[in-house]
């Protein structure tokens, strides 16, 4: 029986695990979006196309299955272009659906065409791969290529024009493969390379794992949790990778702190797992890494061939899906593993009296309140499994540092740094977890307000976010940078666009709840209050700016991303 077009699409789509849909109504789609509901597909229309990629991004993170925009032709797709650079740089395998108009108004030699531009010549850079369905029968291959290419090796975004002239077009095809016909769905590691790094971690006195934001993006929580308990060793979190293992909260330390540096220069073995070993990381070689244990070995769990050599050397390279690897490497140890770490109980001990010295070091009231009270009170009685979305500059570092849970997962543009993601991240994320867990946003005013419109979105699709927001009305992050760089100039930075800016009432306008908060002492019955409701909401904190733009705390370890980082 013939289908149209958009019908395979669906079911192409399906195959791949997707039933979500993000765009903006529009004649190009319409047929698509109401075949999608009729199947049971969640359609969800953001406001801006960026914050629809971002939302995708979001139900990515959190469920290992790629999400998939559609824009509509001429300024629907040039507004998904940000959101496309983004993707490109965060790994993350967004299926962009491009509208455009019919194919042969798209070769024709014409001038001053209504939302016309040629296209795919804007995302050929950020796309792991670009295609258009010029012919009907070209769906399938264009569609499986544009999966094999969106999931091998690195993950990365992939772009499918679909002209109008496809609306009406109809097909005969035998039913769907399954992934496994057209791509690699699995990638285990060389048995040879599983044996090499056996033995470099039996002849290890001090290995660590080095555990990265892919890690709870592909879901392997559990398998790499169970790992980690083989190797007996300390866990250190990538920047990027800030959430922590299932039951290992006292065995993991960040990597830039007190602890984890002392961890980083008395390992002799680096078991890499989930991560990039860029910038934040001092590519592996300079800053921390240059003290201590400098010959230390390195074992990379990577997908990706192209990956390994690069930024420094590896010993044991284990190419492969780290959920494939994984288990390999455990079956590979056997049950004893390695012995335990004498110094490990010792290590925690010493984290867990900084962190107390830190957290009675913050100011218990100030009006505004401090950015480092603010994160301590709007963390402290969140739910043990909530989600947590970090966007914005210097809020995001405070909440890093300040957080009084070891949340299982943490959204945010380490990457790229792109901000005004929170929002739309946490939308996708409450799509992705449902009513099992609780989704919260905790985000710098100026971030927050990139996508303000989006809480319409929630409100409509009964999303119980919680936003916590706090505002010093500058962009405080940029404030820092400034006075660092230049001294007292900061053009526009500190433009305190106004106290008078009201976010909980704007919530409350899009009909979300919404509450203003200017004590430390109110902030956490506040957010109590907002998780009670139901519905998405907005905790609106004055925070203290002079304290955001100044006491951003570990700044120079930010500040030595940038540049060759000893290299």
């Amino acid at each position: 029986m013939a289908i149209y077009v958009h019908d395979r699409l669906l079911e192409l789509m399906e195959a791949e695990g997707i039933k979500t849909l993000f765009g903006i109504p529009d004649p190009s789609f319409v047929a698509m979006f109401i075949a999608a509901e009729a199947r049971g597909w969640r359609v969800i229309a953001p406001h801006h196309e960026q914050a629809g990629a971002f939302m995708a991004d979001g139900l990515w993170r959190m469920t290992g299955r790629p999400g998939v925009i559609v824009g509509n032709q001429g300024p629907g797709v040039a507004n998904l272009a940000a959101a496309a650079i983004c993707a490109a740089k965060e790994n993350v395998p967004t299926l962009f659906i491009a509208g455009q108009r019919p194919r042969l108004y798209d070769q024709r030699v014409r001038r001053g065409r209504f939302q016309y531009t040629p296209q795919p010549a804007y995302f050929e850079a950020a796309m792991k791969y670009v295609g258009v369905i010029e012919y009907a029968e070209q769906t399938d291959e264009i569609v499986h290529e544009a999966f094999r290419r969106a999931l091998s090796g690195t993950p990365g975004p992939v772009y499918i024009e679909y002209p109008m002239n496809m609306g009406q077009a109809q097909l005969e095809l035998p039913p769907v493969a399954p992934p496994e016909r057209y791509r690699l769905t699995h990638q285990a590691a060389d048995p040879g390379r599983i044996a090499d790094a056996v033995r470099l971690i039996k002849e290890a006195e001090l290995p660590v794992l080095l555990v990265g934001q892919g890690v709870f993006v592909s879901r392997a929580h559990a398998m790499v949790a169970e790992l980690a308990r083989a190797l007996n060793c300390p866990i250190l979190q990538t920047p990027g990778g800030a959430a922590v293992l299932p039951g290992l909260e006292q065995k993991t330390f960040p990597y830039a702190s007190p602890v984890g540096t002392q961890i980083v220069a008395a390992a002799d073995l680096v078991i890499a797992i989930g991560t990039e070993i860029g910038e934040p990381l001092h590519y592996g070689v300079g800053r921390h890494w240059a003290k201590g244990k400098t010959d230390r070995k390195w074992i990379y769990i990577e997908r990706d061939p192209l990956a390994i050599g690069v930024n420094r050397a590896i010993d044991v390279p284990l190419v492969g899906d780290l959920r494939d690897v994984t288990p390999q490497l455990v079956a590979a140890l056997g049950p004893r593993g390695h012995e335990a770490v004498g110094q490990l109980e010792a290590w925690g001990e010493e984290s867990a009296a900084l962190k107390a010295q830190m957290l009675a070091a913050v100011p218990k009231t100030s009006t505004p309140v401090h950015p480092a009270r603010f994160v301590v009170e709007a963390t402290r009685e969140l739910p043990e499994d909530a989600v947590i979305v970090r966007d914005g500059g210097a809020v995001s570092i405070f909440t890093g540092a300040y957080g009084q849970i070891a949340p299982r997962d943490v959204l945010w543009c380490q990457n790229f740094g792109h901000l005004g993601t929170g929002l739309p991240h946490a939308i996708g994320a409450q799509l992705a977890v449902g009513d099992n867990r609780r989704v919260v946003l905790i985000t710098g005013d100026s971030s927050f307000l990139f996508h303000i419109s989006e809480l319409e979105t929630a409100v409509r699709k009964e999303l119980p976010i919680v936003c916590i927001v706090g505002c010093d009305y500058a962009f405080g992050l940029e404030v820092t940078v400034y006075k660092t760089v230049f001294g007292p100039q900061s053009p526009e930075t500190e433009a305190h666009w106004g106290e008078q800016l009201r976010l909980d009432r704007i919530a409350e306008g899009f009909g979300a709840y919404g509450e203003y908060v200017d004590r430390a002492e109110d902030v956490a019955p506040a957010i109590k209050r907002a998780l009670a409701s139901g519905r998405p909401a907005v905790v609106q904190v004055a925070i203290d700016a002079r304290a955001n733009a100044t006491e951003v705390p570990g700044f120079d370890e930010f500040a030595s991303w940038y540049g060759d980082a000893g290299y």
